[in-house]
Formats: structure tokens, sequence, C-alpha cells
């Protein structure tokens, strides 16, 4: 869950961190699906709604507060496991499907958290590509070989290893592993699925960045020494 906070001072006030634990708690109790469905419910030990509990925790601290988004994952079979960076800056959930209860598949699953907080994919695999994303960069492509002077009957060539290399860096099953970059995020989760003789799936992943998507007020100084000079 992102809740959102106006100063970093509060973001690290133990009211604010203790409010982010309830609410979490709230929804690791409840399927819920979007942050409307989150504020009509209940708050723990309060009598209030998560949305009440909110305006509460405003009032308290002093200072404009909000819940962003949220994310859930259910798995049926295997483990989803989490990692949070730079106090909260960062979060991930990482979701492993497999009939295995190993510890290594919990291992597995903390450094792939790690790795996509690290390595920030936008998506799961090639196929999580949407059509046009993928005919806008072959066009690109394209148009870069054909203005580099490359002959018409190489250009297709050149576009599958680049469009290749770009699944590789935007889809997490084909990067490389940050911890061992001489192997494939894909072909690890494999691995280790060879070697407990059982298959594990990459099924999901979820990467909060705080603020990602939000346009933020910058200073412009020129503009400022300017106004106070008139």
């Amino acid at each position: 869950v992102e809740l959102n906070a106006e100063t970093d001072f509060v973001a690290k006030n133990a009211a604010f961190q203790e409010f982010v634990a309830g609410v979490k708690n709230v929804i690791l109790a409840n399927e819920v699906a979007d942050v409307k469905a989150l504020e009509s419910l209940a708050y723990p030990g309060t009598g209030r709604t998560v949305a009440e509990e909110l305006t509460h925790q405003i009032a308290t601290i002093g200072e404009n507060m909000g819940i962003r988004r949220l994310a859930r994952i259910d798995v049926g079979q295997g483990v989803v496991t989490s990692y949070v960076h730079g106090a909260g800056k960062i979060g991930v959930l990482i979701e492993l499907q497999t009939e295995s209860t190993d510890e290594k598949v919990v291992a597995l699953g903390k450094q792939l958290a790690m790795h996509v907080a690290a390595a920030a994919p936008q998506y799961l695999d090639r196929d999580s590509v949407p059509a046009d994303i993928v005919e806008k960069e072959k066009e690109i492509m394209r148009v870069k070989a054909l203005d580099s002077g490359k002959p018409e009957n190489i250009v297709e060539k050149i576009i599958l290893g680049q469009i290749n290399k770009y699944f590789g860096e935007v889809c997490l099953m084909e990067q490389a592993f940050v911890i061992d970059p001489d192997q494939k995020v894909g072909k690890l989760v494999a691995a280790l699925g060879k070697e407990l003789g059982t298959d594990i799936k990459l099924k999901s992943y979820v990467r909060y960045q705080l603020g990602e998507g939000i346009e933020k007020k910058e200073d412009d100084f020129a503009a400022e020494v300017a106004a106070l000079s008139k």
C-alpha cells in the first residue's frame, strides 16, 4: 500500500508509521481490490472506518495525507515474498506458484523482490508487452536503421536483434539477474525448479515507487532570482 504525506518528517513519524501498519493489516485481512473499497472497511480498535481514521490522523498529525493505491496477491500453492527499500521508498511483491515448500523457494522469492526493486521491469514477460508498444519500438528501430544507411534487406534482422535486447531490458523474465548478471531471471527460476524436481512459475509481481507518476512542482531558481531583483 502507498500512503503519501506532504513531508518526510511526517512520513517518519511513529504515528504515521503505525497507521501505515494498521492499513496494511486491514488489507491482509480482507479481499480488497481498490482504495475506495479499503476506505469503507473498519479500522481495528477504533470504531471508525479506514477513511474516518485517515481523517482523524490528518487532524492529529496536522498534515494532509492520502492512501494512493494498494495491491494484494493471493496464491493458492506457492509463496508471496516482499521487499521494502529505503524506508518505504520502494515496495515489491513477488508471486511464485509451486507445490514445493522448500526454503530455497522463499529465498529465491526474496532475491527476486530485491531484483525488481533495483531493475524496475515494466512487464513480466514479452507476452505481457502490449502489441502496439512492440510495434512502436520496432518502427523507431526501423527508422534509425534506414537513416543510418543500412540496406533494407538486413534491416529486419537488425530489428529482430534490437527488439530482443529491448525485451531483455523491460521484461522481468528476460532481465539479467542483478545478483548474478550472467543469469537471466527466467532461467534462474527454471534452474531451481529442476534442482527441487518441481515446477516453479514466476506468476506476477508488483513494484511501487513512492510518488511515481505524480507531477511535482519543480523550483525555477532563475525565475525566483529574477522576481527578487525586480
